[in-house]
């Protein structure tokens, strides 16, 4: 049985930080025994959005199923990843298209030495441009065939789903997948909730960007709006509705600063035949949110 992460963006009120305490202060010693460690890749900001930088092991909670569990150690997460670049290209993103090709660049530039990126154009189908690399050059390649394609609709759900396969087979600590895309017309025939496990299922954070007012007019955009939803709660990533496409390019840049300034910690969970159906990570600190994703390919999931 694999293990549902359900990880929420919270700024930890007066209240909830005091009960937290309380939990603290007083650990299940007879149920921390015999206890395995459990790793999560955590991303701390502030009201803004930013990465919080200093953190130390006493301003992380973690809890199993409503049970704190005891954090053992935390430091700066140096890990690389490999993370799927989404591109709306469909005929609703024809504003957006010349943005995101800015974007794009200006994030391969910060990330691709680091970490391996990849490329998936979404209209009428999805098309690998690149694949996963760290070679600027052919990531730049790619970021030139993006043009928007006349009277074609997206295919987000069929790409993310095809991805998350795909991390699947692949031997990354980490995985994120960040789409960019409009609110145009889905062409994808899939239920959301099967692709927001199929995410789980990966071990990926789902990250979104998105252009436009939320759609509920058709059957795929409902679906859609689930995936963007409940996929990025439940896999420690967050959904960002931008209203121009110039705001593509600091949003990204924003991403960029989150995902390279994630904190690993390492806590534990007592022996048990059955995982946990929820894991959460909060702060003790009232002005900084948290959202994390457990470790990739950690024995027992």
């Amino acid at each position: 049985m694999r293990e549902r992460f359900s990880v929420r963006l919270i700024t930890t009120s007066a209240l909830a930080v005091a009960g937290a305490l309380a939990l603290w202060t007083a650990p299940d010693i007879q149920a921390q025994a015999g206890a395995r460690e459990r790793t999560i890749f955590v991303s701390a900001v502030d009201s803004q959005g930013e990465p919080v930088n200093g953190l130390d092991l006493e301003d992380f909670i973690i809890t199993e199923d409503g049970r704190t569990r005891e954090v053992l150690r935390v430091s700066r997460a140096i890990e690389p990843m490999d993370i799927a670049l989404l591109a709306d290209n469909s005929q609703a993103a024809a504003s957006l298209v010349g943005p995101l090709r800015d974007a794009l660049r200006d994030f391969v530039n910060r990330m691709a030495d680091d970490h391996r990126i990849a490329l998936i154009a979404l209209a009428d189908r999805p098309k690998v441009l690149v694949d996963y690399t760290t070679n600027r050059m052919r990531l730049e390649e790619g970021i030139q065939q993006l043009f928007s394609m006349r009277s074609s609709g997206m295919t987000l759900l069929d790409a993310i789903f095809e991805v998350s396969t795909g991390v699947r087979q692949r031997d990354a600590t980490r995985a994120v997948i960040v789409p960019v895309i409009t609110t145009g017309v889905e062409f994808s025939n899939r239920y959301g909730l099967d692709v927001v496990d199929a995410i789980q299922q990966a071990g990926a954070s789902l990250q979104a960007l998105v252009m436009g007012r939320s759609d509920f007019g058709s059957v795929p955009a409902r679906e859609r709006a689930v995936v963007l939803d409940a996929g990025t709660r439940e896999t420690g990533g967050r959904h960002v509705m931008l209203q121009t496409s110039s705001a593509v390019r600091p949003a990204l840049q924003k991403l960029a600063r989150q995902l390279s300034s994630q904190y690993k910690v390492v806590h534990s969970r007592p022996q048990s035949l059955i995982p946990p159906e929820s894991t959460e990570v909060t702060s003790r600190r009232s002005d900084v949110a948290m959202s994390g994703t457990p470790m990739r390919g950690q024995a027992g999931d």
